[in-house]
C-alpha cells in the first residue's frame, strides 16, 4: 500500500549525485524544497567521486578547480561559508606541457612570467600572445559573464549574442585562432588545448573558449584538499543541512510523465517516488533515451540525439607507487606531454575514431600536495589519454585492446616518470567501456554532447525540458555545457527558472 512521508515543504526529486545534482539539490534546498536525490553509485560526486584502494585515493574524474566564485556564490545562495567547508589550494605552477624535443611551457597566473615563458620559446610570438589575452578577455565577457550563468532556453537568448559572436569570429575554432597569433607550433598547442577538458576538438571548438586564458590568468588554478571528493562531501553536507536527504546505491530506471508532466521516478527494484519537480544531472542522451523511453518525445528524439557529435573517451590509468615521494622531482602535480602530431592525433581520436599509437597525456600526481591521497613517502598517480568514444562504426573494443594500449601508455610515460612501473603496488584502469557502464555515458563519452558551436546554448539540451513541465536538466550535457564550472553553473540557471517552494504536501512512496 502507498505510505505518505509527510514533509514541512514541497517534494523535488534530483536523479544523479554528481557535482551538478548536488548544486542543484543545494539550490532547491535554498528555494523551501524537500529534496531527496538518488545515485546508483556508492559515493557523491558522479565523475568526481574517488575510489581508495591498499591506502591510495584515486579522485576519478576532475580534477583542476577554476572560477572559486561560482562555489562562494553556490555556497552563499544556502546561506553557508564555501571556504569555512572547502580547503581550496592555490596551484603555482598551475601546469607544465612538455614536447617530444624536450622543450617546456610553464603555465602561471602571473602575465609578465608567461611572458618570459612565451619569449623563452619563441620570441617573436610575444607579441601576438599579448594580442591572444586579449581575445581571452573580450571572449570572457561576452561569454562567460554574459551566457554561462543565464537560461538559453529560448532561441532568442541566443539570437541576441550572434552580432557580438560575429564580432569575435566565434566561427573561427581556438586553434585557428591561435594560429592566428602565434607561429610556434608548441604555443599553438598551448593556446588552443583547453577545450580537450571538456570533451572538445579544438580543430573545431569555437574560439570562444579562448576566454579559458583568461579565467586561469584572472582567478587561478586551485585543488581541494581532499579531492573534487571532499567538494561533494561538503556539498551533501548542505543539503542535509538543509533537510534534504542524498540515497546512494538506488538507480533510477524511469521518469513518471502523467498528462505532458513529470510526476516522478521509478527505481530498478521497482521502488516509486513521486514529485511534480524532477531533475536530472543524468547524462542528457540518457535522461531522454532510457529515462523517457516510454514517453513521447518531440526534440530529443534517438534519431536527432544519434546525429550529435559527442565528446571523446577517455583511457585513465590510476595507479599508487612505494616509497616515490623523493622521486622524479621535476615532475610537479599538473604535467601534459605532447604527441608527435597535434592536428593528427585529433583527428584519429574525433574523426575518424581510430586508436592511435602516439598519445598526448595528462599526467596527474595530487600527492606532491595533497598528503592524504597515498600512505606517508608514497605517491598517487592518475594518466589520462583521450580516445576515441564508442559511438564510431567500428568502436575500439576495450577488452581487447586495453592491455595493449596500456602498454604503450607505459612505455609513452617512462620519458617521464622513468623507473614508475618497477614501485607500483595498486592499480586500476577506466576505459569508455567502463564511463558507458559506471556513468551511463552514451557512446561512453568522458563529457556528454561535445561543446561545438551549433551544440551550445539554445542548441543543446535546454535546462528547462521541452518533453514534460516539471522537468528540469543540469550537467555536463545541458547548458553551459561540460566542466566542473559549467555543472554548478547549470545549477544556477536552474534556480533561475524554478519558483520557491509552494505549501506543504506529502512525498507519495509506493511499492510495486
Amino acid at each position: 500500500m502507498p505510505k505518505d512521508i509527510h514533509t514541512d515543504s514541497s517534494p523535488a526529486i534530483v536523479i544523479g549525485a554528481g557535482l551538478g545534482g548536488l548544486a542543484a539539490a543545494m539550490r532547491l534546498g535554498a528555494k523551501g524544497y524537500a529534496v531527496t536525490v538518488l545515485d546508483r553509485l556508492d559515493l557523491p560526486g558522479g565523475r568526481g567521486s574517488s575510489v581508495t584502494q591498499d591506502g591510495h585515493r584515486f579522485d576519478l574524474g576532475p580534477t583542476i578547480i577554476t572560477v572559486p566564485q561560482v562555489y562562494e556564490s553556490l555556497w552563499a545562495a544556502c546561506g553557508r561559508d564555501f571556504r569555512k567547508d572547502v580547503d581550496l589550494r592555490p596551484m603555482d605552477p598551475f601546469y607544465e606541457v612538455r614536447w617530444q624535443d624536450g622543450s617546456t611551457f610553464t603555465a602561471r597566473q602571473d602575465t609578465d612570467a608567461m611572458i618570459a615563458e612565451v619569449a623563452r620559446l619563441s620570441p617573436g610570438d610575444v607579441k601576438g600572445y599579448k594580442r591572444f589575452l586579449k581575445d581571452s578577455q573580450r571572449r570572457y565577457v561576452v561569454g562567460f559573464e554574459g551566457m554561462v550563468a543565464k537560461p538559453m532556453h529560448r532561441i532568442w537568448e541566443t539570437v541576441k549574442v550572434l552580432p557580438e559572436f560575429a564580432r569575435l569570429r566565434a566561427d573561427r575554432s581556438i586553434l585557428g585562432l591561435a594560429k592566428a597569433r602565434v607561429k610556434d607550433p608548441r604555443l599553438q598547442m598551448a593556446l588552443s588545448f583547453h577545450p580537450l577538458f571538456i570533451g572538445g576538438d579544438p580543430r573545431h571548438v569555437t574560439s570562444m573558449y579562448a576566454l579559458v586564458a583568461y579565467l586561469e590568468k584572472e582567478f587561478g588554478v586551485h585543488y581541494a584538499m581532499g579531492g573534487v571528493q571532499a567538494i561533494a562531501e561538503a556539498m551533501v553536507g548542505v543539503i542535509r543541512s538543509q533537510g534534504g536527504q542524498v540515497r546512494q546505491g538506488v538507480e533510477v530506471d524511469e521518469i513518471l510523465i502523467e498528462n505532458g508532466a513529470a510526476k516522478g521516478v521509478r527505481l530498478t527494484g521497482g521502488q516509486t517516488i513521486h514529485a511534480d519537480l524532477v531533475v536530472s544531472n543524468a547524462d542528457a542522451g540518457h535522461t531522454y533515451q532510457r529515462l523517457l523511453r516510454k514517453s513521447p518525445r518531440k526534440r530529443w528524439t534517438d534519431r536527432k540525439l544519434k546525429s550529435r557529435r559527442w565528446s571523446m573517451g577517455l583511457f585513465v590509468w590510476y595507479f599508487g607507487t612505494e616509497g616515490t615521494a623523493d622521486m622524479w622531482s621535476d615532475v610537479g602535480h599538473h604535467t601534459i606531454t605532447n604527441a608527435p602530431r597535434y592536428e593528427g592525433l585529433l583527428k584519429d581520436i574525433f574523426i575518424k575514431g581510430k586508436l592511435a599509437d602516439d598519445m598526448s597525456l595528462y599526467i596527474h600526481r595530487p600527492s606532491k600536495t595533497d598528503p592524504s591521497v597515498a600512505p606517508k613517502g608514497d605517491d598517487t598517480f592518475y594518466v589520462l589519454s583521450p580516445v576515441p568514444h564508442l559511438g564510431f562504426d567500428n568502436p575500439v573494443d576495450w577488452q581487447k585492446e586495453a592491455a595493449v594500449y596500456k602498454a604503450k601508455v607505459q612505455a609513452e610515460l617512462e620519458k617521464t616518470i622513468p623507473g614508475f612501473a618497477d614501485h607500483i603496488k595498486t592499480e586500476m584502469i577506466l576505459t569508455p567501456e567502463d564511463f558507458r557502464d559506471r556513468y551511463l555515458s552514451p557512446n561512453g563519452s568522458g563529457f556528454s554532447i561535445e561543446p561545438r558551436i551549433l551544440q551550445s546554448a539554445w542548441f543543446r539540451p535546454h535546462n528547462v525540458s521541452e518533453e514534460a513541465s516539471g522537468l528540469y536538466l543540469v550537467g555536463a550535457g545541458t547548458h553551459p555545457g561540460a566542466g566542473v564550472p559549467g555543472v554548478i553553473s547549470s545549477a544556477e540557471v536552474l534556480a533561475k527558472m524554478v519558483p520557491d517552494a509552494p505549501m506543504p504536501v506529502a512525498i507519495k512512496v509506493a511499492a510495486e
